[in-house]
């Protein structure tokens, strides 16, 4: 928790895709201390954190998963959200991933869809994206599990929400390559493909953004300075902003083509520029690195 929220009650809501993770993530969470409800109506939230508020200490923080097996209760939920808003700290996590993805992981433990009725699996999917289109847009946080196992999504709740929270934001840089598809969870997302390409000098073609060769001739090219810290200033008042709202956790992709030299270089350096406003924490990850 944040100085100014500690001593409120803690909700974290876990909605999302089915097939993209929920119950692994509730797993998680209950393995961290979390109270965990699963399948609960959107109208029982309220008195859910009514009786948290009453245990006091004994309940501090209470994650409830909410989706569509609720059926026509779903569709209050983001009004209850907004109402629960006003005295407890809410947040959202929306569990995202690929339509093949859900229909792979379907097919897989032979189960229809909730949503699928006499159509076909890609039908229920439809139709759930449909209905969640609003709550993922309002969402605080969204995981993209299409290339994640049961144990790196366990992974990175541990990473989020295991200790209790020091910084008003936690920061994710993340370097990708546009080759294999910007990410679905970035905040904000920024693309470096303006830089010269190492991969065409033979003595940097198997190097990486990590090795100080390549990292020295993507900063020395002209304008690539000026971009990183212009738009790590430009960020300053987002994440500013982010705390106000208490959005604690934010993601920040950084693209080029392979995401294996010029976004590797230019994330670390963000990342360097970024971790000097106040009340953020940054880490780095470089998802497509050892890829190619």
């Amino acid at each position: 928790m944040t100085p100014d929220t500690a001593g409120q009650q803690e909700v974290l809501i876990v909605t999302g895709m089915s097939g993209a993770g929920r119950s692994t993530v509730a797993n998680a969470l209950e393995d961290l201390g979390w109270y965990v409800v699963d399948n609960l109506p959107p109208q029982m939230l309220r008195p859910m954190v009514d009786l948290a508020e009453h245990a006091g200490s004994t309940l501090p923080r209470i994650a409830a998963v909410v989706d569509v097996r609720g059926r026509d209760f779903f569709t209050d939920l983001q009004d209850i959200i907004q109402a629960l808003r006003s005295g407890v700290t809410v947040r959202v996590v929306f569990l995202e991933a690929t339509d093949a993805t859900l229909v792979r992981r379907f097919e897989q433990v032979r189960r229809p869809h909730p949503l699928q009725g006499n159509g076909t699996l890609l039908d229920g999917i439809g139709a759930e994206r449909a209905r969640m289109t609003a709550i993922r847009e309002s969402s605080d946080i969204i995981i993209d599990t299409s290339d994640l196992n049961v144990h790196q999504l366990a992974n990175a709740v541990q990473e989020r929400f295991s200790a209790v929270d020091t910084a008003g934001v936690q920061v994710t840089i993340m370097s990708f390559g546009f080759k294999y598809g910007a990410p679905a969870d970035a905040d904000a997302m920024a693309d470096c493909r303006f830089i010269p390409n190492p991969f065409w000098i033979p003595e940097l073609k198997d190097r990486t953004g990590l090795d100080p060769e390549v990292s020295d001739y993507v900063l020395e090219q002209e304008g690539a300075l000026d971009f990183i810290e212009n738009y790590a200033r430009a960020l300053a008042p987002v994440l500013a902003g982010y705390q106000r709202e208490n959005k604690r956790h934010a993601t920040i992709a950084i693209g080029c083509t392979g995401g294996k030299h010029r976004s590797v270089a230019v994330a670390r350096r963000l990342a360097d520029l970024i971790s000097t406003n106040p009340g953020v924490v940054v880490s780095v990850k470089h998802r497509d690195l050892g890829r190619e």
